[in-house]
Order: C-alpha cells, then structure tokens, then sequence
C-alpha cells in the first residue's frame, strides 16, 4: 500500500521513530501532567523523521499527539508536502485528531496502540465514549480506508511479514508497550492534579 519500502523495513523504521524520539518526548511530557499519547512526520521516499511530538494538553486541551504535532509541523518555516508525508500516531487517534489528519491533507496514518488499548490498558476511554455518544458507532465502527486516507494498525503489519522479522519485532513490540506502561502509571497517579476537561 504505501510506496517502495518492503513492511519489514517499513514497520522497524516506524518503531525506532517511537523508541529512539517520540517515547523520550513523550516521558518528559508525562512528568508535567500530559497524557502518553504522541505523534510523528516521517518522508515517505526514505523514511527519514521530520518532525515528533508529543501530547501538550496541559496547555491548551486541544493539543493531543497528533494536533500538537500539527501545530508545530505548521510553525516549521519550509516543510514538506503532506502528501509526501507518514504520519504516525503511538494511539489510534481520536475523532479531533483524525478530522485533523484529514484536513491537513495526509493520504494516511499509522498507529500502534488501538482505541480499545486506551481505554483498556491506559484508563482512557473518552475516543470510544465520544465516538458512541457523538457518531452512534461502535468500536472499529468507522471506515479505516476511505476517500481520505487509509489507516495502518502496526499490530496488523507485524503478522504480514516473515516470522524471522516478527520474532524480532515481537520483542520491540513488548519493550515499547512496557514504555507506555510505566509512562502510564505516572501519568494515572498524577492525572488529579491537573486541569485538562477529559483526564
């Protein structure tokens, strides 16, 4: 589906841009009372980082991951086109995020951790509460290919490539839900003490 880059080598560079630059961002925004999610830009030709970020909603609660990646991917005074452009979410985004995602003209998003995992592994429920309360669907309930984008579950992409490479994955795969869980942790512990609307 995306480019010339074999899912192997596709999904290792997506998961290094979460180990090596999005989780130590994100690490240090939970230390300041923000939630574990986060975002990245990445070239489609080589697949080289642009841009990651991470959740800022202690500032303004619109700046989740993927809008407070947005926001500063539009302060960068020359930057590449969108449509040249992977964008990588650590979390299936939220309704806010994937309209933002839309109309900042992205073909596609990838994401690691599904809705079902930020309500379940993470205590965060609000994108499948909105999503039923606002749009009357249920979890998956919205369309994952369209006329917009197509989105990409990293979880699907390690069960099509070889089991060499999935052996190797699997193991990074844990390590990365490991980070989030502990980033979790001291963000849940702490979450009372700040002001944003839907902690």
């Amino acid at each position: 589906m995306f480019f010339s880059h074999d899912p192997a080598t596709l999904l290792s560079r997506l998961l290094s841009v979460m180990e090596n630059d999005v989780i130590p961002l994100t690490t240090r925004g939970v230390t300041e009372g923000n939630k574990v999610f986060g975002a990245a830009l990445l070239r489609k030709s080589d697949l080289s980082l642009v841009l990651a970020e991470t959740n800022n909603e202690t500032e303004n609660p619109l700046w989740h991951g993927e809008v407070h990646t947005l926001k500063r991917f539009y302060e960068m005074g020359e930057r590449p086109d969108t449509k040249d452009l992977i964008f990588l979410s650590t979390h299936e985004p939220c309704t806010m995020c994937m309209s933002a995602i839309t109309w900042a003209g992205f073909d596609n998003f990838f994401y690691f951790f599904s809705h079902e995992d930020s309500r379940d592994a993470f205590a965060i429920p609000h994108d499948l509460k909105i999503l039923k309360e606002v749009f009357g669907l249920e979890p998956g309930g919205y369309r994952r290919s369209n006329a917009f984008w197509n989105s990409v579950w990293m979880s699907d992409m390690l069960v099509s490539i070889d089991a060499d490479h999935r052996a190797e994955y699997a193991i990074r795969f844990d390590g990365i839900k490991a980070s989030y869980s502990e980033m979790s942790g001291t963000y849940q512990a702490s979450k009372s003490d700040n002001s944003i609307p839907l902690n």
